[in-house]
């Protein structure tokens, strides 16, 4: 991609010279400068508590993948994983938080607690994966896709307008059958008695009834008391792992059983376990979650 660029400066700048618009020098270092503030090092700023930190993109993703994918996972995976981990962070001009608002980072010392022993091994692990896909990145339309991913799903993801705001023509529901086999945890269940419900929506809960459903089988509409809410303010509401849910009542109150974990809009992290497990590559893996997209590099 860069050096389609770098041509295509070239070519500009010499119809330039020969109309007499430029001097050669001044041209090319025009040219070099623009050049160079592609390739420069990238240092993404990370708020932590309460400071901003600076740290180089490729160090960056080492914490990243650390934070959000089991690094026992295959190594397609992680390779998928810091592709769109990369993406996500350009596309948000470098600048992101520590939470699962962006996406979680650990540095060295909280890698060190929670791998101990296997501390060295399983971080040239993820190093390996970024190095093997340094500087790649997804687009679309010439632009960086927003590169959503969550843990698992009910076996379809979502599409982007099902969850967020607004239609996205990379994040459509796919196929992610395997979500809800290789995800030990993809089925879990919480009970809510009627008091603590009525603390969460201020009105004692005479009845909860879904009314609708997405195309992917995620809730899309639930009434409390004859009053509307979305399946991802229910979900935010009483912190559920997902918005694909049934609801059971009894004596002991609400159960809520829920299928898969996190927003179901982009990657499923098992899922891409799964493809990897079958031998798909990291490209593969991530053309089938996010449509029609390129894979290009930013240090080419």
């Amino acid at each position: 991609m860069m050096k389609k660029i770098y041509v295509k400066l070239l070519f500009i700048f010499s119809i330039l010279l020969v109309i007499g618009c430029f001097h050669y020098q001044d041209a090319m270092v025009w040219i070099h400068s623009k050049y160079q503030v592609k390739t420069k090092e990238k240092n993404v700023q990370v708020q932590m508590s309460d400071q901003v930190v600076s740290i180089p993109l490729e160090e960056y993703l080492i914490g990243v993948i650390a934070g959000e994918m089991p690094v026992s996972f295959e190594k397609e995976a992680l390779k998928a994983q810091a592709v769109a981990s990369r993406t996500f962070v350009l596309s948000r001009d470098l600048k992101v938080d520590n939470t699962t608002n962006s996406q979680v980072y650990l540095d060295d010392d909280e890698m060190k607690k929670k791998w101990g022993k296997q501390y060295a091994q399983n971080k040239q692990k993820i190093e390996e994966a970024i190095q093997e896909t340094k500087g790649e990145v997804m687009t679309y339309q010439g632009e960086y896709i927003s590169a959503l991913f969550f843990s698992s799903s009910n076996g379809r993801t979502v599409n982007s307008e099902d969850y967020f705001t607004g239609e996205v023509a990379y994040l459509k529901s796919v196929d992610s059958h395997w979500d809800t086999s290789i995800d030990p945890h993809n089925t879990r269940s919480q009970t809510f008695t009627k008091q603590q419900l009525a603390n969460i929506f201020n009105v004692v809960p005479e009845q909860i009834k879904i009314t609708s459903h997405t195309s992917s089988g995620y809730v899309d509409k639930v009434t409390v008391n004859q009053k509307t809410y979305t399946g991802r303010e229910i979900r935010e509401k009483l912190s559920l792992p997902s918005s694909c849910f049934q609801i059971q009542f009894s004596s002991k109150g609400y159960t809520f059983i829920t299928h898969g974990n996190g927003h179901g809009v982009g990657m499923s992290q098992y899922g891409a376990q799964a493809m990897a497990l079958e031998k798909k590559s990291y490209k593969e893996i991530l053309h089938h979650y996010y449509q029609n997209v390129e894979i290009e590099s930013i240090d080419s």
